[in-house]
C-alpha cells in the first residue's frame, strides 16, 4: 500500500513539475475528444429527429372500386393482426374527396369535369419505428399488393431510403473519424510520455543504481498518462456541455421548438468521455514505455 501511495505521489509530482508540456498535451487531447463527442452528439440528435419524423410515416393501401365487403373485412383483419402496424385508419371514397376539396381550396373547380367520385377508398397504416427500413417496407408493400381487392400500395420509398442512408452515413462517419482521432491522440500521449521519460534519464539512472525494478520506474509514467487522459476527458465533457447549452439557447431564440427535440447525452454516459480519454492515454503510455530500452 505504501509503495502504491509513493508511486501515485510521484506521478502527481512529475505531472506538476512538467506542467507546461503536460498542459499542452491535455489541451490537445481534450480538443480531439471534443470533436469526437460533438460528432457523436450531432449524430444522436439527427438520428432522433429522423425517428420523430418517421413517426408519421406509413403505408396507404388503395382499394379497388368493385371490392366486396367480405374482402374489405379480411384485409382489415389482416392489418389488425400484423404486429408491425400500430394504427389502421379507413378512408371512404367520400372522405377522400372531401379532403381533396379542402386541399384544393379555391381550385376545387378542377373537379367539376368528373361525373363521379374518382378517388378510391383506402387504409392508412402507421408502422412501428423498428419496422421502418427500406427493405422491410418494400417487402410489406409487395405482399399487400397481392391481396384480392387491393389496387395499389404507396409509400415514400425515396424519402425513407434517403433518411436511412443519411442516418447510416452519419454513424459510419462518426465511427471512422472517431477511430482516426483516437489513434492520433494515443500517439500524442505516446510522444509525450517518451519525451518525459528521456527528460528524467538522470533520475531514472539513480533509481536503477538503488535497485529499483523496471515496473517501479515505469508505473509513475503510466499513471501520468492516465492523469493526462482523465483530465482531457473531463475538460472535453465540460466544454461540450457548455457549447451545447449556449448553442441551444441561441438557436431557441430563432427556433423556439428546438428545445423540444435537442438532447444531450444521458447522465449514465457522462463517464464515457473521461474514462475513454484515460484508457486511450494509458494505451499510448504503455506503447511508449514498452519501446524504451534502458
Amino acid at each position: 500500500m505504501n509503495t502504491l501511495t509513493y508511486l501515485f505521489q510521484t506521478a502527481v509530482k512529475n505531472f506538476w513539475s512538467e506542467k507546461r508540456i503536460n498542459l499542452l498535451t491535455v489541451l490537445t487531447i481534450a480538443v480531439g475528444l471534443l470533436i469526437i463527442s460533438a460528432f457523436a452528439l450531432i449524430t444522436l440528435n439527427i438520428d432522433l429527429t429522423l425517428k420523430n419524423w418517421s413517426g408519421g410515416f406509413g403505408l396507404v393501401v388503395y382499394l379497388k372500386d368493385n371490392i366486396s365487403a367480405e374482402e374489405e373485412g379480411l384485409i382489415k383483419n389482416h392489418f389488425k393482426k400484423d404486429t408491425d402496424i400500430t394504427s389502421v385508419n379507413y378512408i371512404t371514397k367520400e372522405q377522400a374527396l372531401k379532403e381533396l376539396r379542402q386541399t384544393l381550396g379555391s381550385a376545387t373547380h378542377l373537379l367539376e369535369g368528373f361525373e363521379s367520385n374518382p378517388l378510391p377508398a383506402s387504409f392508412e397504416l402507421k408502422l412501428k419505428r423498428e419496422s421502418l427500413t427500406p427493405a422491410g417496407i418494400k417487402e410489406k408493400a409487395e405482399r399487400l399488393k397481392q391481396f384480392q381487392g387491393v389496387e395499389d400500395v404507396q409509400y415514400g420509398e425515396k424519402w425513407l431510403a434517403s433518411m436511412d442512408s443519411l442516418s447510416k452515413g452519419l454513424k459510419v462517419l462518426t465511427v471512422s473519424l472517431g477511430s482516426i482521432i483516437l489513434i492520433a491522440l494515443a500517439f500524442v500521449t505516446y510522444s509525450t510520455i517518451k519525451i518525459l521519460f528521456y527528460r528524467r534519464a538522470d533520475e531514472i539512472d539513480t533509481m536503477k543504481l538503488l535497485g529499483a525494478s523496471r515496473s517501479f520506474i515505469r508505473l509513475p509514467f503510466l499513471m501520468e498518462g492516465l492523469f493526462i487522459g482523465l483530465s482531457s476527458g473531463i475538460i472535453a465533457l465540460s466544454a461540450l456541455f457548455g457549447i451545447y447549452a449556449v448553442t441551444t439557447a441561441k438557436t431557441a431564440e430563432l427556433i423556439p421548438s428546438i428545445k423540444s427535440f435537442a438532447v444531450f447525452f444521458p447522465p449514465a454516459a457522462y463517464p464515457v468521455l473521461p474514462l475513454g480519454g484515460a484508457l486511450m492515454s494509458l494505451i499510448g503510455s504503455l506503447f511508449a514505455i514498452g519501446r524504451i530500452k534502458y
